[in-house]
């Protein structure tokens, strides 16, 4: 059985270490513990992991964001995977620094890469795990602030969800998605 895990970012190393990039941060998360290494493929990085006798496929879109919908439809065909074996691991503002929310579908919230997936696919019934980076910016400061570097106290909070992160990922191959969301959330 194969899984499809997209964690949405921007490429480049002046967005490695924003909230924006938490998504590719979860998925390197993935590919380190199981000491695969991410490889340059067609609109993106990607690499393979074994768990429990499935296949994930773990893809960083080179897409930039606001064009993850490309890469999302693009290795979808590629590899056969289907929506239903599909997570998206994005950060979200709406939720405070560190916390974990999975659902099996929903609107975009206003997140471009979302917005994207949304519109190429023509729906929003898949998975997506959403990594809550908080919401300490002012009116207008938004893009500054996702965009921005973690503070240190955010990474004491943000290290050990990245495990917990991953770890949801790979429960999300294993486990009918309602126990996930019933074991990880919050």
């Amino acid at each position: 059985m194969k899984y499809l895990i997209v964690g949405l970012g921007n490429i480049g190393s002046e967005y490695a270490e924003t909230r924006h990039n938490i998504g590719f941060k979860i998925v390197d998360a993935l590919a380190k513990a199981s000491t695969s290494v991410f490889k340059p493929s067609r609109l993106g990085d990607m690499c393979e992991i074994k768990h429990k006798g499935r296949t994930f496929v773990l893809l960083k879109p080179s897409t930039y964001m606001n064009l993850s919908g490309k890469t999302v439809q693009y290795w979808m065909a590629e590899t056969k995977v289907s929506i239903d074996k599909v997570l998206i691991i994005t950060d979200d503002i709406a939720l405070d620094t560190g916390v974990i929310r999975i659902r099996a579908k929903g609107s975009d919230g206003g997140h471009n890469g979302l917005k994207s997936i949304n519109q190429v696919l023509g729906r929003q019934d898949y998975a997506r795990l959403r990594f809550g980076v908080g919401n300490d910016f002012g009116k207008g400061q938004q893009v500054d602030y996702v965009l921005g570097e973690w503070t240190s106290e955010d990474l004491d909070i943000i290290n050990p969800k990245i495990e917990k992160a991953a770890d949801a990922a790979l429960a999300f191959g294993t486990m009918e998605l309602r126990f996930v969301m019933n074991q990880f959330n919050g």
